[in-house]
């Protein structure tokens, strides 16, 4: 049995990148403080169980956010989802915004990957400008959570055209579950 559980974790060579805010979170709940910290929020439906169901299937998590790193420490550490991930990439720290590669690249060394691995990552965002078109610069493949009406549904551009499109943060677990069998 332990064998089994073992060789299923190993199976699973797609790594998941994941927006916090309308991805996550949402945003319309958000609190803030004087200085424009988030201190409070809900997750939108369903996006604690997709992350504890991931995490819990054996698949690596890493938030890749725009944002301060108080800010999202507060929501993810509230809504119970702050230890199911690997790494936390914000804005603040990384002094870049998606769709920057450098975003993204910071996330993909705090993993210890490589250029390499783009092909098996996915980047989950609510945002074409940001998270699917830096996404697609480097090769990741592009997931838009097409959840809120605050933010253009319609690509401006190639670049900000998606892979996959989801509408709720629950239906990510069965595409996971596809791309990773995909995977060579």
């Amino acid at each position: 049995m332990m064998q089994q559980i073992q060789t299923e974790a190993e199976e699973k060579k797609l790594i998941v990148f994941l927006d916090c805010g309308d991805t996550i979170i949402d945003e319309g709940t958000e609190i803030r403080d004087e200085e424009g910290t988030v201190i409070h929020g809900k997750v939108i439906p369903g996006a604690d169980i997709m992350v504890k169901t991931l995490a819990e299937r054996g698949y690596r998590l890493a938030i890749v956010a725009d944002g301060t790193a108080q800010s999202f420490k507060n929501l993810l550490t509230q809504n119970g989802l702050y230890d199911y991930f690997e790494t936390l990439t914000y804005s603040e720290p990384v002094k870049a915004s998606k769709p920057s590669p450098r975003m993204f690249k910071a996330a993909v060394g705090a993993m210890d990957l490589s250029e390499e691995d783009y092909s098996r990552i996915i980047m989950v965002g609510n945002n074409l400008s940001r998270d699917v078109r830096g996404a697609n610069q480097l090769g990741m493949t592009s997931v838009f959570l097409s959840w809120t009406s605050r933010y253009p549904k319609s690509p401006a551009d190639d670049l900000e055209i998606p892979d996959y499109t989801i509408n709720t943060p629950l239906e990510l677990i069965d595409l996971v579950e596809v791309l990773n069998r995909e995977l060579p």
